[in-house]
């Protein structure tokens, strides 16, 4: 069902000569700036009557309003589809997930159906009017665990100013190959691939991509690792741990071919072999709630899949 929004309000003289996306981003706190500046492009939201561009300035005194139709919002370009979802929290505002593996998050290309976001319509058709359907960070395909998915507008903005405040804690276990000695943290630049354009990399420049590491569990060939997350770009965790040389066990585009430990018994040769995907688990997410600002904290157990390969491995190490 569509929902009609009209917000008003007055530009004070002491925001005289700022940004109109500044100014706006302050008169509505509601909505994210990327999503205001997309709204004053399209010319919904008006100045004494007038479209501005996100750069132009103020002089104060001007008359602002906001028009617009909630499901012309992102999320309405993509179908709604029955795909079961392991809910781990759900009120008013926001929804918790575990996130299986082989699960796209968003659709793109190669992926325009059964994703997240597709199952996530079908479970709640108001997302319609949320960006990307609430879905507040991503998990690559074949990484499992824990996702924020917000319910509104204010929700979703209030997580993301969270997110980029660094004051959600985002937590992963992962199982690397080789002696990881002990806990470090990785601080570099972090950018696209230079040669492979499906690929992240750690780069001489570009945006800040902050990785902490502690150990978990120690085998003869491979380790298990507790992973704090302080940025959240694309592969981080895979890019930073294949950087020091212990890339994340099935990790097929930044760990290679699957390596087995000198004297592998068949079981555990086939065990590794059949393990096709990344070993990274998304266990733990803690973040104070938008509406009630109670701390919330959740924690999901490593699947099935992942638990037998440590299985495997106790068997043969210990």
């Amino acid at each position: 069902m569509s929902e009609f929004l009209e917000k008003e309000a007055i530009v004070s003289t002491d925001f005289q000569g700022q940004r109109v996306d500044v100014v706006v981003a302050k008169l509505f706190p509601d909505f994210s700036r990327s999503q205001l500046s997309q709204w004053l492009k399209e010319g919904v939201i008006t100045l004494n009557q007038r479209a501005y561009k996100p750069k132009d300035k103020v002089y104060g005194g001007e008359q602002v309003i906001l028009r617009v139709m909630l499901d012309d919002a992102p999320g309405d370009r993509h179908l709604a589809e029955e795909i079961p979802l392991d809910i781990v929290f759900e009120d008013d505002s926001l929804l918790i997930i575990n996130k299986p593996a082989g699960l796209v998050v968003h659709p793109g290309a190669g992926n325009p159906q059964h994703t997240l976001v597709n199952a996530l319509l079908h479970h709640d058709a108001s997302l319609h009017h949320i960006p990307r359907a609430g879905i507040v960070h991503r998990l690559d395909k074949d990484t499992t665990g824990l996702l924020m998915v917000a319910k509104t507008l204010t929700t979703h903005t209030s997580l993301i100013r969270q997110m980029q405040a660094r004051d959600i804690q985002r937590r992963y276990q992962t199982l690397v190959y080789g002696h990881v000695i002990s806990g470090d943290t990785l601080e570099t630049f972090y950018g696209r691939h230079p040669r492979n354009r499906l690929k992240m990399a750690v780069c001489s420049q570009g945006k800040e991509a902050v990785t902490e590491y502690t150990v978990r569990k120690q085998y003869d060939y491979f380790t298990l690792l507790d992973i704090k997350l302080l940025t959240g770009r694309t592969h981080q965790i895979r890019v930073h741990m294949a950087h020091i040389n212990h890339p994340v066990v099935g990790d097929q585009l930044y760990g290679g071919r699957v390596r087995f430990p000198a004297g592998s018994t068949d079981l555990l040769r086939q065990v590794l072999q059949q393990f096709k995907r990344q070993a990274l688990h998304a266990c733990y997410l803690s973040f104070k709630h938008p509406v009630t600002q109670q701390q919330l904290t959740f924690t999901v157990p490593l699947p099935d899949d992942f638990q037998s390969l440590l299985t495997a491995l106790d068997d043969y190490f210990d």
